[in-house]
């Protein structure tokens, strides 16, 4: 049960529709959260540019990227052993080039270099479009680099090429960066300061999805809520703008309202949410249409004020339950997930036991939960002692992880008997007999194949269930088709 975005997508190559023309092989895997997946998508269509078209043999590739996440410390150990592959690889291709891309790339820069010697190149999150320079440097001997983070980028210039696609859904990046200096967290430090992507290039994206057949996005971000667009510039810098910027800003529930109404029948929903940013106009848009997704993912991190505190998350336990609150009553068949940190420094039975309380007063639909890693470089690192032994650690995770199966066998159950309806995504893993997709509330469910196809909006009637799944039988067409 225990379950994080990197681990159930860690490893995934990326292919795209051949460019013709090009001559040369680019292999790209992504790890960490679903924003590295977008931004791979957005370095094949730079590189697609300057004829490579990828490859899903590594042996073939003219040029290995690793795009990679500096999140948990286990998964930067799982991209050190992939680069060890690389490397016994490049010994049978010299020419080969490798490069290392993402927040891991940022957070280390130059060490990469001397760490490991098969790195040819370093590119951070936000110097993407450097690419070719780049690479022009590594195809004339010389090791390149370029990690400096950017007030300005969103790439909302370039369109990007949809890797490995079920040609249903896609991510639609918003914003960048994060402000929340969480104490655990090293994204601030890797992907930069917020700033917002305007709006109608997101639109023109949205359209452009839909013209091509897909039926949901996801409007990405590390903290989604926090998007404002009033022209350019960082979030932060909002009050010196002009009053014309200011009256025509355009907010997070704003953009939600503008994709609803730019494609009516296309599935919409979101992630990440953060409970201190997060605002009811967004919660009242999502009832206001039909096509937004009835799933919020709102970290939590832990129960326990004294613990959130020493995280230097800006809400407390009572300002998640007012929010909880709202949701519920504004969005009743609304489903929300979590992450969640268990051991954090300084941790007690008594924070423990209030995160499991907390638990019990949400009862989340699912949920991503791990044990304290501690990251270098943040200020938990610096300052706090992590003095939480690993075994409580495991213990503690394990209470969470199976109070959260309870929980969401619960939630799946609250479906049996009823008619849902689900966006075909693909095959199920199980069978080759049945299809799986999902419901407004992100919940998957499996069915038999019959005549229906992937992209297909179905009806089916639920007849059992696990913690996690769906079972059922489709029933017809949705109106939504």
């Amino acid at each position: 049960m225990e379950k994080t975005i990197d681990e159930s997508k860690q490893g995934q190559s990326l292919v795209l529709d051949k460019k013709e023309g090009n001559t040369r092989k680019l292999f790209i895997e992504s790890y960490g959260c679903a924003m590295n997946f977008s931004d791979s998508e957005i370095v094949a269509s730079i590189l697609s540019e300057q004829g490579f078209n990828t490859t899903q043999h590594l042996e073939d590739a003219d040029l290995v990227l690793v795009n990679t996440c500096s999140i948990r410390d286990k998964a930067e150990q799982t991209v050190r052993k992939r680069l060890e592959k690389y490397n016994a690889v490049k010994k049978i291709n010299p020419k080969m080039k490798v490069g290392v891309l993402g927040c891991m790339a940022e957070r280390l820069k130059t060490k990469f270099l001397e760490e490991e010697k098969i790195v040819d190149l370093v590119v951070g999150p936000d110097a993407y479009k450097d690419l070719p320079n780049l690479l022009q440097e590594v195809d004339e001997g010389r090791d390149a680099i370029n990690v400096i983070l950017s007030k300005e980028e969103t790439y909302g210039d370039i369109a990007p090429v949809r890797l490995n696609s079920n040609g249903v859904t896609a991510f639609v990046s918003i914003t960048r960066g994060c402000d929340n200096m969480c104490t655990f967290c090293v994204v601030p430090f890797t992907r930069g300061r917020e700033r917002s992507r305007d709006p109608q290039s997101i639109i023109e994206e949205v359209n452009d999805l839909w013209r091509k057949g897909y039926k949901e996005i996801t409007l990405l971000g590390q903290n989604v809520d926090s998007y404002l667009w009033y022209g350019g510039g960082l979030k932060k810098d909002f009050e010196k703008a002009s009053d014309i910027q200011k009256a025509t800003a355009v907010n997070f529930a704003q953009l939600l309202e503008l994709c609803a109404k730019a494609q009516p029948k296309m599935r919409i929903r979101f992630s990440t949410s953060n409970p201190q940013d997060m605002t009811l106009d967004v919660v009242e848009t999502m009832a206001k249409f039909d096509n937004i997704c009835n799933y919020i993912h709102l970290p939590v991190q832990s129960g326990s004020d004294r613990i959130l505190k020493a995280m230097n998350r800006q809400h407390t336990r009572e300002d998640y339950f007012e929010l909880i609150d709202n949701i519920k009553r504004i969005l009743p068949d609304c489903a929300i997930s979590h992450d969640m940190i268990t051991g954090f420094p300084t941790e007690t039975e008594e924070d423990h036991q209030d995160t499991l309380s907390l638990m019990e007063y949400v009862k989340y639909d699912f949920g991503y939960m791990f044990a304290y890693s501690e990251r270098p470089g943040t200020l938990a690192e610096r300052k706090m002692e992590d003095d939480v032994p690993e075994d409580v650690k495991k213990r503690r995770l394990t209470e969470i992880v199976n109070l959260q199966r309870q929980h969401s066998q619960h939630c799946t159950e609250k479906f049996l008997g009823q008619t849902v309806e689900i966006l075909i995504e693909k095959e199920s893993k199980k069978s080759s007999e049945h299809w799986s997709g999902r419901n407004a509330q992100s919940t998957v469910a499996v069915f038999p194949k019959e005549h229906y196809k992937v992209g297909d909006f179905v009806k089916v009637y639920v007849e059992d269930c696990t913690s996690a799944t769906l079972i059922g039988k489709a029933v017809g067409y949705s109106d939504n088709n």
